[in-house]
C-alpha cells in the first residue's frame, strides 16, 4: 500500500475508532449514570419504606373509640346511606310480618317496643332509667309542640310532626324499632346519633326532641317534608 493510500485512510480509521467508542459507550455504565442510578433506586427504596412502614403502624395502632363528649361535634344530619337501608329493611321486614299474620296495617303488628333499659352504643353503655319514672306521651308530646314553634314549625307544620312521631314511637322516649334498633321519640338509627343533642339522650324526652326537629330540619327542611317522605317509602 503506498503512503498516499495510508494517509487517505488514517482519518477513517480514527473515525471508526470514534464511531466505534460511541457505540460501546450506550452500553457502558458510565460515573454519571451510575450516581442517577443510585439516586433512583435510593428513592424507590425510601418510598416503598415508607409505605410498608405506614401501613404497619396503622395496622399496629390501637383503635379509637368515640368517647361520649365527641359525638357533639358531629353532624347529625350528615348522609348516612347505611342507616337508610336499615331503615328500609326493617320497613320490608314489618310489611312481610304483617303480611303473614293476615293484619291490616291499622290493626296490625307495631313495629315499636318499650325498652326496660336504655341502649348504649357509641361510646356510651346501656343504662336504666331513673327509678319510678315512667313515659309520659302527652308531656312529651307538649314539649314537642313547644319546641316546634320555636322554630316556626305550627299550624299544618306541628299536626305532620305529631303525626309523624305518633307513628315512629308513640311520643314515647323508650320506643325502640323491633326491626332495625332505632331509638326514641325521633327514632334515631343509631340512638348514639342523639348525643350530638346532649349526653342524656338515652333517658331525657327533651334532647331526644331537639335532637329530632335538628335532623328534620337538616334532611328535610321542614315536619311536612318528613312525614311527606315517611309516607311514601315508609321511613323518614
Amino acid at each position: 500500500m503506498s503512503s498516499g493510500q495510508q494517509l487517505k485512510d488514517r482519518p477513517r480509521a480514527s473515525r471508526s475508532r470514534r464511531g466505534g467508542g460511541g457505540g460501546s459507550g450506550h452500553g457502558r455504565l458510565t460515573v454519571k449514570r451510575v450516581a442517577i442510578l443510585g439516586v433512583t433506586v435510593a428513592a424507590l427504596a425510601g418510598g416503598t419504606t415508607y409505605v410498608v412502614r405506614t401501613s404497619v403502624e396503622n395496622n399496629s395502632a390501637p383503635k379509637k373509640v368515640l368517647e361520649p363528649d365527641s359525638f357533639l361535634a358531629l353532624d347529625p344530619n350528615a348522609p348516612d346511606p347505611e342507616a337508610d337501608i336499615l331503615k328500609e329493611n326493617a320497613v320490608q321486614a314489618l310489611r312481610k310480618d304483617r303480611l303473614e299474620r293476615g293484619r291490616d296495617r291499622k290493626n296490625g303488628l307495631d313495629p315499636v317496643d318499650i325498652v326496660e333499659k336504655a341502649p348504649g352504643g357509641g361510646g356510651f353503655n346501656p343504662a336504666n332509667f331513673p327509678p319510678g319514672s315512667t313515659p309520659d306521651p302527652g308531656s312529651n308530646k307538649a314539649v314537642g309542640k313547644e319546641m316546634a314553634a320555636a322554630r316556626g314549625w305550627t299550624g299544618a307544620e306541628w299536626g305532620c310532626l305529631e303525626r309523624l312521631w305518633d307513628k315512629e314511637s308513640h311520643w314515647n322516649e323508650r320506643a325502640m324499632n323491633r326491626y332495625s334498633g332505632a331509638y326514641g321519640i325521633p327514632q334515631s338509627l343509631p340512638g348514639s346519633k342523639m348525643a350530638s343533642a346532649g349526653s342524656d339522650w338515652q333517658t331525657n324526652p327533651a334532647t331526644q326532641i331537639k335532637w329530632g326537629l335538628g335532623y328534620i330540619a337538616g334532611r328535610y327542611k321542614t315536619p311536612c317534608g318528613a312525614w311527606g317522605h315517611s309516607q311514601r317509602v315508609g321511613w323518614y
